[in-house]
């Protein structure tokens, strides 16, 4: 029997910097990946794809929105999805190349293969080599599983005109119209980016409005905006029956009675945990109705000695958080020996929308809640002049202080580059800064980031 003191299951971002992490506090660390390859979704069928076919998108959309300036530009009407994603199979390549070079260097051992638990501490792998059974067994597990597109039974996935958040980016030809169920992060990104090429979006949503955990004001912001590029928000409607009629028709039916046709439909609602195949049965552990996992304020399960990060145990669901969540993991695994990481502090939500949002801390709902004494400072990206120059028209900065001691509470942007210019808001929080490092600091003239030093002016001329 192999032994190791760390096993990660899993080889997605959190994965990796967990096994990364294990291996800098000196830890026999080996990864189990029952895909062929490593990276997880983000790299292979998430992240990587979708961002890249939305640069894509944003490259033709300014072409459309820049005729003012004599260009011209229209797709042809027989373009295919993998013309307009030629980059991703250099960009996964790369991406693969740089986690193994940084796997190897830290002496991070991969498996390919399926493991599941017999006991708390050890693993029996399927090698995909040739089937094999293998005991392997650590003193602490990380579960980094990852998670896959919900299928309800009641939409007919068999047919070619139906898709999840997998398939959808297999299409051979872009579809003249395309309804999207579902108007979370996954939902929000694929109706913008198809938008911008020119797809007639309608999208579905259960509740009122979308995107319910950011805040209301960059939301209302995203929907006039998405609004205005084309897409069809039907809100507070729910899904009765999807119907595939003929070669080019999906019929949705709403509760209103609402008829929306289309060529093609995209479901985004919910995602299922990768734990059925883990036995977790033989260790006692449960997973939710979704396949997630609960965890404590440690990332520990209800056993101690073993872990899960990333999506597997469910919001936010994003790369950025699910590497924090890996590195942690280990050095709280470890605290007892004296390992030591430093919490990151406030960690930023980026949705790669078009155009883009990020935040980072509390939003206006929250602190009216908690009732904190707060003020608002907004800067619109059109009296900026770099907003002017590059026609930025629909980005802002939000920011929230506390109208006695100034302290910065959080930070909200709509607009290009705002998971960009996010990090600027979230290092003076992180450093317990206020509002008025944004007024005493020079920033480079003519740049978005001046837009903090005028929402930090616009809310300080409030008090």
């Amino acid at each position: 029997m192999k032994k190791y003191d760390i096993l990660v299951i899993g080889s997605g971002p959190g994965g990796e910097k967990a096994a990364i992490q294990g291996a800098k506090l000196g830890k026999s660390v080996a990864i189990i990946e029952r895909e062929p390859f490593i990276g997880g979704a983000g790299i292979h069928t998430g992240t990587i794809p979708s961002k890249t076919l939305r640069e894509t998108a944003m490259f033709l959309a300014d072409f459309r929105q820049r005729a003012v300036f004599g260009f011209q530009f229209s797709l042809s009407s027989d373009v295919t999805l993998s013309e307009l994603m030629y980059k991703k199979t250099d960009v996964i390549r790369r991406q693969m190349e740089v986690t193994h070079g940084q796997l190897g260097r830290n002496n991070v051992e991969i498996i390919y293969g399926e493991g599941s638990f017999v006991d708390e501490h050890t693993l029996s792998v399927r090698l995909s080599k040739d089937g094999t059974e293998e005991l392997m067994e650590a003193g602490v597990i990380i579960i980094a599983t990852g998670t896959r597109p919900a299928r309800p039974s009641n939409v007919p996935f068999e047919s070619v005109h139906i898709h999840d958040t997998d398939s959808i980016l297999g299409l051979e030809n872009l579809p003249s119209s395309l309804t999207i169920i579902g108007a979370g992060v996954i939902g929000c990104e694929y109706a913008c980016i198809f938008a911008a090429l020119g797809v007639k979006v309608t999208l579905v949503e259960k509740r009122p409005r979308i995107l319910r955990f950011a805040d209301e004001e960059i939301t209302t912001s995203l929907t006039y905006w998405m609004r205005h590029s084309g897409v069809t928000m039907l809100l507070s409607e729910e899904v009765v029956d999807i119907k595939v009629e003929g070669k080019n028709r999906v019929l949705t039916t709403l509760t209103s009675g609402k008829l929306v046709v289309s060529e093609q439909l995209l479901y985004t609602m919910g995602r299922t945990g990768n734990t059925d195949a883990l036995n977790l049965e033989n260790i006692g552990l449960k997973a939710g109705p979704k396949g997630l996992l609960k965890v404590n304020e440690l990332f520990q399960t209800s056993i101690p000695t073993i872990y899960a990060v990333g999506d597997v145990i469910g919001f936010p669901s994003l790369a950025a958080t699910s590497l924090e969540q890996g590195r942690l993991a280990v050095c709280n695994a470890f605290s007892a020996e004296g390992a030591t990481c430093e919490m990151t502090g406030f960690m930023p939500l980026g949705i790669y929308t078009i155009p883009e949002i990020s935040m980072v801390g509390a939003n206006e709902a929250e602190l009216t809640e908690q009732s904190v004494p707060y003020e608002t400072g907004r800067a619109y990206f059109e009296e900026v002049a770099r907003g002017q120059i590059t026609g930025d028209i629909y980005g802002m900065v939000k920011l929230l202080f506390h109208r006695e001691t100034h302290k910065l509470l959080g930070v909200h942007i709509v607009g290009e580059k705002a998971s960009e210019l996010i990090h600027t808001g979230q290092a003076v929080m992180n450093f317990g800064g206020t509002i008025d490092y944004f007024k005493d600091t020079v920033f480079n003239y003519p740049t978005l980031s001046d837009a903090y030093k005028v929402a930090a002016m616009n809310g300080l001329n409030k008090l």
